[in-house]
């Protein structure tokens, strides 16, 4: 643990950029949680408010499950002690279609405001290659581009092969990844790998668990200690040793 909080001091101040709430608890729950309890500033951008993250549309309208997640996303981010959140208010699986000049305005200038050390998000991929994921992975490489300090760094989630090797049969069965994803970056080009254990661990888990209406479902399938195990990694690769997407200008 000791390498592990040198690794996440040398982050300096974060700000990750998503499109979901839950995206942040699952690909830097523990990064965060780690660098609130380092001192270290994290700022969370989301883009949209989930609306439409449900397979039970008529118990969970847009309006009411907006209004769902952004209360669960408060509760996730309390628990991993950030304080600082920024909503981008664009809508759930629309975020492909929007003119990206917009949005680019509007994460450069909290990029800006913000002069972060290190920028956590998607990279080209988008994880599990969600149009919503790959278009913030865009905006906001673009507008890193355009705004960050010069010395910052923007690292984007990966698997480590160690997890792959473990878990990729229970994400066919689950269908979390279409063919060719997850991405997996070989151990000597991970940025920053991390393998959470104890109270960080536990925070996480806390913390994803408060976004009830997108993992209670999933924790009942696995049981609650190979969901434990399962979200116990965090990988990350400098996007500067990522093949750049299509522009979005």
């Amino acid at each position: 643990m000791n390498d592990t909080a040198s690794a996440v001091a040398g982050l300096g101040t974060i700000l990750g950029i998503w499109a979901h709430p839950d995206d942040e608890a699952y690909l830097s729950g523990g990064v965060m949680a780690l660098a609130r309890d380092l001192g270290s500033r994290v700022v969370c951008v989301t883009a949209t408010h989930g609306e439409r993250g449900t397979d039970d549309p008529q118990q969970w309208p847009p309006e009411r499950l907006a209004a769902q997640r952004t209360q669960e996303l408060a509760d996730c981010l309390a628990i991993l002690g950030v304080t600082e959140h920024v909503w981008l208010g664009y809508r759930d699986g629309e975020c492909a279609s929007v003119e990206p000049y917009a949005p680019i305005e509007q994460l450069s200038r909290v990029i800006d405001r913000v002069q972060p050390d290190t920028v956590l998000t998607f990279g080209p991929d988008g994880v599990t290659g969600h149009p919503d994921h790959r278009a913030i992975s865009a905006w906001a490489t673009a507008a890193f581009g355009r705004a960050a300090p010069a010395h910052a760094r923007m690292l984007y989630p990966t698997a480590a092969p160690r997890r792959e090797q473990r878990w990729s049969a229970l994400n066919d069965s689950l269908g979390i990844f279409p063919p060719g994803l997850p991405v997996v970056t070989p151990d000597n080009r991970l940025a920053l790998d991390l393998v959470l254990d104890g109270d960080i661990l536990t925070r996480k888990v806390a913390a994803l668990r408060a976004q009830e209406t997108q993992t209670r479902g999933v924790i009942e399938v696995m049981g609650p200690d190979r969901y434990n195990a399962w979200v116990a990694d965090e990988s990350f690769v400098d996007h500067s040793d990522v093949p750049a997407a299509v522009s979005v200008w």
